[in-house]
């Protein structure tokens, strides 16, 4: 199976939507934040390790705190995901905080400041339309 099969994709959805599932339900450590959402899930295609890419609302502290408390509870999460989704092999999961959600909003508000500031006229034009 090629790593970017149909297979691998559809069995990526499943996985990600399990976890989602999962993590937003049955998991009661204080540590993981209210706010976690599953980005996006990769199973290799021997379904042996999965990278599970974990975005939470807060600050840094926050979403540290939210991957130690998955890492301490993967063993309940291997198993819950091998009870829901039916695989040959249950993979083993690595969560990673994923922060891309927080620096796009960071650079869309860089960028509203910067159009915000322009000025009203075209000024900067007038420079290229006398050549």
């Amino acid at each position: 199976m090629r790593k970017n099969s149909i297979k691998n994709t559809r069995i990526n959805g499943e996985v990600a939507r399990a976890l989602a599932d999962i993590i937003r339900l049955e998991i009661k450590d204080p540590r993981v934040g209210p706010l976690t959402s599953v980005t996006s899930v990769d199973v290799t295609p021997d379904l042996k390790f999965c990278k599970a890419y974990i975005s939470v609302l807060g600050d840094a502290e926050t979403g540290s705190a939210t991957i130690e408390g998955l890492k301490s509870a993967e063993g309940f999460i291997r198993r819950q995901l091998a009870k829901t989704v039916n695989l040959r092999n249950t993979p083993e999961i690595q969560f990673i905080l994923d922060s891309s959600i927080e620096y796009g909003v960071h650079m869309s508000k860089m960028i509203d400041d910067v159009v915000k500031n322009l000025p009203a006229g075209g000024e900067e034009n007038e420079s290229v339309d006398n050549m």
